[in-house]
């Protein structure tokens, strides 16, 4: 998943010397110290920075250049699209992203960022994000290597007397793996479910949830036993690509060993990436900490299957690595990383990564997964390398310095 890119002090203050209204571009320069390739790495800039070199720039009028002159896809985020702006300046924007592909050895690359004269076509989304009311209230989502869903309040609801309607209470996260960069969710869910539970060109939902945490659901863990919430109550779309999708989905408090919990996860899926990440925050009165739990399914895949799952743990980065080989369907891998881990753990039905977490404070960790007939990745090894390199990304960010100039 994307780093937690860092402006020095320098790109918030000196760099900014040129007089209001007198700079032609903003020039980033992003660095990072590693030597590995960072495919489909994102920028982000805040657009008060934007603002300060460009006076008056618009987000529909802006033109993002690499250093070789090629245009870049960009796209800037409305966290408040409500807030009122007199002075045109975007007050409620975010921030200004675009992607970059380091090769491995390059650990520089410098962007211009320009007003343009015309206004710009939108450009082509990778990721996406919708409420699917018409399929009992799951939130669906999706970049161009992956699809997800979870479970809303509907498929929760009691069936009718005489129905046939089906009942899940889960806060687990399903998988949908792709074989196509363009977005399916819409497709697959009009097609219908006994479509998209087999692989017709597309890719498949063979990924099983039911009660446990599936890839990537949480929970509060006293040692013993693993508390768990319902079904999301409430679901909110902050930004909806064309780089980058936000969204957050809340849940109603559960008891956690006499301990009143709620939750608001806070999505952040990028286009192009295997890991998407996830903020939780957890709410709660008497302790001064809890410890929440992350979890994978110990058993994901469909009956038949002949199905041998491995598991791997990695203190250092946080990772629990899961590789699923399967009789005809294909194998796969999902993976957590939770930079705060403090332990692995387990119950009937997961393997947990356990962290301590304060009322009111996110833990931040990150789900990915992948398919042997939709990724590069051919063999548990070559997953079990790329959650590595994820964790390495995620210890050294890139940083960003910003420089305004004729």
């Amino acid at each position: 998943m994307t780093p937690r890119l860092s402006l020095t002090a320098l790109a918030a203050g000196a760099l900014f010397s040129v007089a209001a209204g007198a700079a032609e571009r903003l020039s980033v320069s992003a660095s990072h110290t590693l030597d590995i390739a960072r495919p489909s790495e994102t920028i982000a800039i805040p657009w008060a920075r934007v603002a300060e070199a460009l006076p008056k720039a618009l987000n529909q009028q802006l033109i993002v250049k690499d250093a070789k002159g090629r245009v870049l896809p960009y796209q800037v985020t409305n966290l408040s699209p409500m807030a009122k702006d007199p002075g045109m300046s975007g007050v409620a924007y975010g921030e200004l992203l675009f992607q970059y592909d380091f090769k491995a050895g390059e650990k520089t690359a410098r962007f211009t960022i320009e007003k343009a004269k015309a206004t710009v076509k939108p450009f082509p989304a990778r990721t996406y994000a919708r409420f699917v009311q018409e399929r009992l209230d799951d939130f669906a989502w999706e970049n161009d290597r992956l699809a997800h869903r979870t479970y809303g309040p509907a498929l929760a609801a009691p069936a009718p007397a005489g129905s046939d309607k089906e009942v899940l209470v889960t806060s687990g996260m399903d998988i949908w793996f792709k074989r196509v960069p363009y977005p399916i969710v819409d497709r697959w869910y009009n097609i219908g479910h006994d479509h998209y539970h087999v692989d017709e060109g597309e890719g498949i939902d063979m990924y099983n949830v039911g009660p446990t945490r599936g890839a990537g659901g949480t929970g509060i863990w006293d040692g013993k036993q693993l508390y768990v919430g319902a079904n999301f109550k409430t679901w909110k779309i902050l930004a909806n690509g064309p780089v980058r999708t936000v969204f957050e989905l809340s849940y109603d408090g559960w008891d956690a060993a006499g301990v009143r919990v709620a939750e608001v996860k806070r999505f952040t899926v990028d286009a192009g990436r295997w890991f998407d990440r996830i903020d939780s925050t957890f709410s709660f009165s008497g302790p001064a900490q809890l410890t929440a739990a992350v979890g994978l399914n110990k058993q994901p895949s469909d009956k038949g299957q002949e199905v041998k799952v491995d598991f791997a743990e990695n203190a250092k980065d946080g990772s629990l690595v899961q590789w699923v080989t399967q009789r005809s369907f294909g194998d796969f891998g999902v993976a957590l990383i939770v930079p705060t881990a403090s332990a692995f753990a387990a119950d009937e039905r997961n393997a947990l990564v356990t962290a301590p977490v304060t009322s009111g404070q996110p833990l931040r960790y990150y789900v990915g997964a992948a398919w042997t007939r939709g990724s590069p990745f051919a063999t548990q090894a070559d997953w079990q390398r790329q959650v590595a390199l994820e964790a390495a990304r995620l210890r050294a960010p890139v940083e960003v310095k910003l420089s305004a100039g004729r």
